[in-house]
């Protein structure tokens, strides 16, 4: 027979530590499993119907669960302003507005942007900063001038007295292969200095 053990451990007290770890096991896969369920409610799978405001009008469209905003806009809606320039955003060719903000209609998923005010570059016919794009020569090919466009109204619409190095540090997430930049930076000040940021 064995001695006593000095530390007080006893076969009761592992069985009695067991068979609590296995309790909170249990409970923990069945919150778990509770919130599996809760998030496969939210799932959505095959072709839906959804409403997007789009340049101030609702539009119904078909959309899967994959489908982009950029796909939405030139396929659905014949918006063809924001270019499928890169998929991962990083050439701001897509760059629309929503509620305001600018966001990458390419990697931008439709169900996401229900009930928001999304503005394309169609919307801003009238608007000072595409005026100056042309006054100020700051397209070549236009391949991405119109995410240009909408990047500067909506750092404008935020800053309003922005400097040269201001609206540079701005536009930071907008390529141009033409290597306009200059030109687009003498259309962004333009339309600072002349007040039409309204």
């Amino acid at each position: 027979m064995a001695p006593p053990s000095s530390d007080n451990f006893s076969r009761r007290s592992f069985l009695k530590g067991s068979g609590a770890a296995a309790a909170a096991t249990a409970i923990t896969q069945n919150v778990a499993s509770a919130a599996e369920q809760t998030a496969a409610a939210d799932i959505v799978s095959g072709w839906s119907t959804i409403s997007l405001n789009v340049n101030g009008r609702d539009h119904e469209v078909q959309v899967e669960p994959r489908t982009t905003l950029l796909e939405v806009l030139r396929y659905q809606l014949n918006l063809t302003g924001a270019k499928p320039v890169s998929l991962d955003g990083s050439s701001g060719a897509s760059t629309v507005l929503a509620d305001g903000k600018p966001i990458m209609a390419s990697t931008c998923l439709a169900l996401s942007v229900r009930g928001k005010a999304i503005e394309t570059v169609e919307s801003m016919v009238d608007d000072a900063v595409p005026q100056a794009f042309v006054e100020h020569d700051a397209q070549q090919c236009g391949f991405c001038t119109p995410g240009f466009v909408v990047a500067v109204r909506a750092f404008l619409n935020e800053h309003p007295q922005a400097t040269q190095e201001e609206i540079q540090a701005g536009l930071n997430g907008n390529i141009c292969r033409c290597g306009t930049y200059a030109n687009v930076i003498q259309a962004a000040m333009s339309v600072v200095k002349g007040g039409a940021n309204g």
